[in-house]
């Protein structure tokens, strides 16, 4: 009996020992896809009936020690099957022979984080069996009561293996994966039994080596690795949510011009943090540093094409430049030192020695044997900083983000106001006639050049990355100027529209549509997107109709004015006819105070879109900038 009962410990049945729920699928008495009777809520192992020379109290203190028989069954089929890497990488069926039928026949999904919690059930499970063992070497050594001593080898199991079993049973009826098996991992670390939650703390410390794993493959390295969508930095699923990111199709249409701005791709449209999949112990504005910092690395370490050629030229111009130098103090016989190459090469983007620190900080965190949360957040709190700095160095520094935003201060709202006046007084004739569609955006150029000509310096190196564009042309006119009906006097001296004549709102005329783009390159487009430069266009489309009509109505008064002036000298010639003057000038003064009142808000709305909005959009960004940690 020793022997059967020790097996049966190990969960092998027979005739002393028989499994119910195999008999019950012999017979077909039971449906191989019920939950309820492929994860039974009591264990099925029971002591044959026909065993007459068992007391019942003898039977009693079997049956509960055969119990563990059936949890150590369990547990050990569950631990073989979601270790197995074939099984994981395979939609096949892998299925043992001693199987239960839930995992016969069926595809299952991979789970790194299960295959970790399966590692540290093993653990568990050897301890048992050396326990079991022992158990056998006692009795075999001495012969001491049977049950007794089996009772007392294996007591503390009692407390550990049935809550094990109920665990895996809810994960497979749940279908539990990654970050939310931490989350009932960490739920079932607080227990009363020491025994226990040194087992569950330690399953947990099992899976979150994965989720360390994870996280060094993202912040080291910008490498998402979750072949099985169980971390909670995941892709983008673009199909599925294509429909609520219809504000970000622009992005995506620049995007996808090169093939070197994938890296930019990931930025704005590329990953989001999984809510099902984020423990509940680390919080939002944790899981968002740590998306940014991956982000950062990815970004640090994927420089585009274009990029790495242009540091290249710098740093062969800086090499030769050494080289003249070192010639030159040579021939003179100075002694002093040139720097070496290695230090006139700029360092890459991401040093090594900081990503070994960031490499540094997740082992020690890894090798804990508990979770610290405080620990923890420290540790992603420097991570994101050292991210955060060397993009702030790239975008700010090397990329000079200041001076393109000076540049798109200059021309998209107007702050370089000699050139858009030149431009417009250049303009002014070819405006005045409706754009022909073949032709409008050529002959708009030649005024553009002749205004950059006169205005713009040499050393102005961003002026070349602007052009001028005529995406729509409006509603065509035949002409700009506009034919109002005339007017006439009442009784009262006010002015009313002549007989069969309505005042009638003035369409858009196709010049309207004049609009500025601007060329960025790499790595700019993460602030600079299509979605930005847009918003810049249309504020400039705004402010040049601003700036047209203030010309025209200084134009205006400067015609009237010169026009007075010739009335006035021929007055003064004629004193006879002075009434007539005098008259028209009464009925003017109306108009004019209607031209002063226009020009009054035409001045103040455009002194407010440039220097009130533009300055603090300028300003808001410059303090985001201007230090690494805000940048973040």
């Amino acid at each position: 009996m020793l022997h059967e009962l020790l097996l049966a410990l190990l969960g092998f049945t027979g005739d002393f020992v028989i499994d119910e729920r195999e008999q019950a699928e012999t017979l077909g008495l039971g449906a191989a896809d019920n939950p309820l009777h492929q994860f039974p809520d009591e264990p099925t192992f029971r002591l044959a009936p026909d065993l007459s020379f068992l007391h019942p109290s003898e039977r009693n203190v079997i049956q509960r020690l055969i119990s563990l028989g059936f949890y150590y069954r369990e547990l050990d089929h569950f631990a073989t099957i979601s270790r197995n890497l074939s099984f994981i990488q395979s939609t096949k069926d892998f299925s043992l022979p001693h199987s239960p039928e839930l995992l016969k026949g069926k595809p299952r999904k991979g789970s790194v984080y299960r295959r970790a919690i399966a590692n540290g059930i093993v653990e568990i499970l050897s301890v048992y069996r050396a326990a079991v063992l022992q158990v056998e070497q006692n009795l075999l050594s001495d012969p001491l009561p049977i049950l007794a001593t089996v009772t007392q080898g294996l007591n503390k199991f009692e407390v550990l293996l049935p809550p094990l079993y109920e665990l895996i049973v809810e994960i497979e009826r749940e279908d539990i994966r990654g970050g939310q098996l931490l989350n009932l991992l960490h739920k079932r670390c607080h227990c009363g039994v020491p025994e226990l939650q040194a087992c569950i703390q330690r399953l947990l410390w099992h899976g979150h080596q994965v989720m360390y794993n994870q996280l060094t493959y993202w912040m080291v390295y910008g490498i998402l690795q979750d072949q099985h969508g169980e971390f909670f930095i995941q892709r983008q699923d673009r199909k599925t949510e294509g429909h609520e990111l219809s504000h970000l199709d622009d992005i995506t249409n620049l995007m996808q011009k090169s093939t070197d701005d994938g890296a930019l791709t990931d930025w704005h449209l590329g990953f989001h943090i999984s809510l099902e999949m984020l423990p509940e112990y680390i919080n939002m504005r944790v899981a968002e540093s740590i998306l940014f910092a991956g982000k950062a690395v990815k970004v640090l370490r994927n420089p585009t094409s274009s990029f790495r050629l242009q540091e290249s030229s710098v740093r062969q111009s800086v090499l030769k430049g050494s080289c003249r130098v070192q010639g030159f103090l040579g021939t003179f016989g100075l002694e002093r030192e040139i720097p070496q190459s290695s230090n006139l090469i700029a360092e890459d983007l991401l040093p090594q020695s900081e990503a070994d620190k960031i490499d540094a900080m997740l082992k020690e965190l890894k090798q804990s044997s508990e979770f610290q949360k405080r620990l923890f957040e420290s540790a992603i709190s420097s991570i994101r900083t050292i991210a955060a700095n060397h993009l702030w160095q790239l975008v700010v520094v090397r990329a000079d983000l200041n001076g393109h935003l000076k540049a798109l201060k200059d021309y998209f709202l107007l702050a370089k106001g000699d050139f858009f006046q030149c431009f417009l007084e250049e303009s002014r004739q070819l405006m005045r006639l409706p754009p022909r569609q073949s032709t409008a955006e050529a002959d708009l150029m030649v005024p553009f050049q002749l205004a950059a000509l006169k205005t713009v310096s040499d050393e102005d190196k961003y002026f070349p990355r602007v052009s001028l564009r005529m995406p729509s042309f409006g509603i065509n006119m035949t002409a700009t100027q506009v034919d109002f009906p005339k007017l006439k006097s009442n009784a009262d001296g006010n002015l009313v529209p002549l007989q069969g004549r309505t005042l009638v709102e003035s369409s858009l005329d196709g010049w309207d549509g004049v609009a500025l783009e601007y060329s960025v390159d790499w790595p700019l487009q993460l602030f600079f997107t299509q979605e930005v430069i847009s918003k810049y266009r249309k504020v400039f489309q705004y402010l040049i109709r601003l700036k047209r009509t203030q010309m025209e109505l200084e134009k205006s008064w400067a015609a009237v004015m010169h026009q007075d002036h010739i009335d006035f000298a021929n007055n003064r010639r004629d004193c006879k006819n002075n009434s007539i003057p005098q008259h028209r000038r009464r009925r003017s003064l109306p108009m004019w105070r209607v031209r002063e009142h226009m020009t009054f808000l035409i001045r103040n709305l455009q002194f407010y879109i440039q220097f009130i909005a533009g300055r603090c959009d300028r300003v808001s960004v410059e303090c985001s900038t201007s230090s690494s940690a805000r940048f973040s």
